[in-house]
């Protein structure tokens, strides 16, 4: 029976699971911050190995009983990263292993087939795809400047600067003009404003975007707009990704990853995603995942070795939840 080993780093956690072939969940670990972009390798490789060592703790094994081990890392995005990664993860003396960058453990949740697209959205944005021949496309993942424009971070400036245009009568009336300042426990925006000008806030949280999601739910036009132009965004990123990519035959699975796709599930933004996407490339099909990133990376250590996830896999790594329920952080 195969033993597998997932490691899933983010820019505030590594998540660590180890599984049987079956998908019998044997230990998991965390840690903090695995990309090596935020943290610097070193700090980024004692994180990683903190995590595995706590998921091997957990599961009473050792290294030596694990037959493949899976990274997949923010970070990894392009040859320089992996010149950096592939030396350090090889110090950590596992005899098989791989690293991808974390979109392809997404890309891996909702495609059985490892083909597709994969949209992340969470605090930032990033598209990739893989084709049956195993070319990789990533489209965007490197901030504003790069062209990028989505990701929770981004809508929630956009949700603070639309109540901010509103109140001031520059933009059409919106109940963000009383929902913002109530999040950040003022009474009115004139309040709010005042405040974080004379204490020199200039960013706001990305959990503003809970206010955006909830105020586009009772049909406010300012935050539809906002949530249908993000949608865009992340339709044309996918359309770059399957035009630069080739090689898709059938439907094309959209696999969606990130809190803002997968918890928020938002009509608007969802509809969007669809229509930019469908306009230039008809057969697609959107897909969100309930699983969490890592098992994309048990999934991907079950392909190396050729095993098959049985639909009862797919089903138990649905079923676990994510870090918060195994691991006490």
């Amino acid at each position: 029976m195969a033993i597998l080993m997932g490691v899933d780093g983010g820019g505030t956690k590594t998540f660590t699971v180890i599984s049987d072939e079956y998908g019998n969940l044997l230990g998991s670990g965390i840690s903090g911050c695995g990309n090596h972009q935020v943290n610097g390798i070193e700090q980024t490789l004692t994180n990683i190995h903190e995590s595995i060592e706590s998921a091997l703790s957990g599961a009473k094994l050792k290294k030596g009983d694990i037959d493949f081990v899976q990274f997949g890392l923010a970070g990894a995005d392009r040859e320089k990263d992996f010149k950096i990664l592939r030396p350090a993860l090889g110090s950590l003396s596992f005899p098989t292993w791989d690293v991808v960058c974390d979109t392809m453990e997404g890309l891996r949740t909702g495609s059985p087939t490892n083909t597709g697209v994969v949209l992340v959205c969470g605090t930032g944005t990033n598209a990739a795809g893989r084709n049956k021949a195993g070319k990789v496309i990533q489209t965007g993942g490197f901030g504003y400047l790069y062209g990028d424009f989505a990701g929770g971070s981004q809508m929630a400036v956009e949700t603070f600067r639309a109540a901010v245009r509103s109140w001031e009568k520059r933009e059409q009336p919106s109940i963000l003009v009383k929902e913002v300042p109530a999040f950040f426990n003022f009474s009115t925006m004139e309040e709010l404003i005042n405040s974080f000008l004379d204490t020199e806030v200039y960013e706001v949280p990305s959990e503003l975007t809970e206010v955006l999601h909830k105020a586009a739910d009772e049909g406010d036009p300012a935050s539809i707009k906002i949530l249908m132009e993000t949608g865009r965004e992340l339709g044309l990123a996918a359309n770059s990704v399957i035009e630069r990519l080739g090689d898709l035959d059938g439907i094309i699975p959209i696999v969606l990853t990130g809190s803002v796709l997968q918890k928020g599930r938002n009509k608007y933004l969802l509809d969007s995603i669809e229509k930019t996407i469908s306009n230039i490339n008809p057969d697609i099909k959107l897909c969100i995942p309930d699983m969490e990133p890592v098992y994309g990376s048990i999934l991907l250590a079950m392909d190396h070795l050729d095993i098959v996830a049985s639909i009862d896999v797919y089903k138990k790594f649905e079923s676990y939840g994510g870090y918060k329920k195994w691991t006490r952080v």
